[in-house]
């Protein structure tokens, strides 16, 4: 096999944005995610509403057959 071909696998740290850290090994050093299991919605089981009025409609304006005329 080859020498140096796999990179370093080394002890890192995930950081999400809400404070919650987990220690792992990975490629990467100090990794920093959005959300992760402690505050994801499906394994919480909250439920946040996020704001999406008028997002159904304008995509149903945008993606429309054009309208034959006669």
């Amino acid at each position: 096999m080859k020498d140096n071909l796999h990179p370093a696998y080394e002890e890192t740290t995930i950081t999400c944005a809400c404070g919650e850290v987990i220690h792992t090994r990975s490629t990467r050093k100090n990794i920093r995610v959005e959300i992760c299991s402690k505050c994801h919605p499906f394994f919480t089981g909250d439920k946040k509403f996020v704001d999406t009025a008028g997002r159904i409609e304008r995509f149903s304006r945008r993606y429309q057959p054009p309208k034959k005329s006669h």
